[in-house]
């Protein structure tokens, strides 16, 4: 429980700061939702787009006229957003050891190297929980003054939910990486980098049809907004697939920290 509460000292920065560009792209984003609010006619400017745009921001999917289909083309900037804050404190909240020279007194504490990286994870995982629900709270705030239905409320749950999904599943990856580079430096570069990946290629799905079969490669691909939003479902098969990331990522994390030397 030390660990843990020291942890969560030494990330309150950092979460102060996620949380205030969540709040920002919030208050941006439903001011110029205001533009479309109940205005059909902006809707033409956008069908004369190029039929790649319209896809890749899935904008024929929605009505960009109502709260829940803007939220719906939100959904992916906030997916970005929360997936690289959960990849970089999972991949860093162990890394920073090395960084900050604290390692050899961190691995020779009376506690075992499962229960460091169990706090360690704890932490970050408290960290993603309060970002997503600063997202949810101001998301709420910010859409009261356009009359939003039950509807909205659930999507908007829904989304909270699949987007707590991708924070879990970039969260375990960033652990595993930071806890099995001996390079400490690269750590928050490669979570990054596979989060980035792992983003491009969703686009290379939507964008190729015939690359479909790639999508289960993708954590992007596994939750379709638009799909919550018209039938208020989760896919069985991705969600499986979520839990199995979780799973291997954890695990393999405690296997590289227990074998793990002490890089000074």
């Amino acid at each position: 429980m030390n660990i843990f509460f020291r942890e969560l000292k030494a990330n309150f920065r950092s979460l102060l700061i996620w949380g205030g560009v969540v709040i920002l792209f919030v208050i941006v984003g439903v001011s110029k939702f205001s533009a479309y609010y109940n205005n059909p006619d902006l809707l033409d400017t956008l069908n004369s787009l190029p039929q790649q745009v319209l896809t890749i921001l899935n904008l024929q999917a929605f009505n960009l006229t109502t709260i829940s289909g803007f939220y719906g083309i939100m959904f992916i900037y906030f997916a970005l957003l929360l997936s690289i804050a959960a990849a970089m404190w999972g991949a860093d909240i162990i890394a920073k050891e090395q960084r900050d020279k604290t390692v050899e007194f961190s691995l020779t504490l009376p506690v075992t190297r499962n229960k460091v990286v169990t706090s360690k994870t704890l932490t970050a995982l408290v960290n993603c929980v309060l970002l997503l629900l600063i997202t949810w709270g101001t998301s709420i705030a910010a859409s009261g003054s356009y009359q939003p239905d039950s509807r909205f409320y659930r999507f908007l749950g829904l989304s909270m939910l699949a987007l707590f999904l991708l924070q879990l599943v970039f969260l375990s990856i960033g652990v595993f990486i930071g806890t099995a580079l001996k390079r400490y430096k690269m750590a928050s570069s490669t979570a990054l980098f596979v989060l980035l990946g792992t983003y491009f290629l969703s686009v290379v799905v939507t964008l190729n049809s015939s690359l479909d079969f790639l999508k289960y490669l993708t954590p992007f691909k596994y939750f379709d907004p638009a799909e919550l939003l018209h039938q208020s479902k989760f896919e069985p098969v991705f969600i499986g697939l979520s839990l199995l990331i979780m799973v291997v990522s954890v695990i393999g994390a405690r296997i590289a920290y227990n074998r793990r030397d002490l890089y000074i």
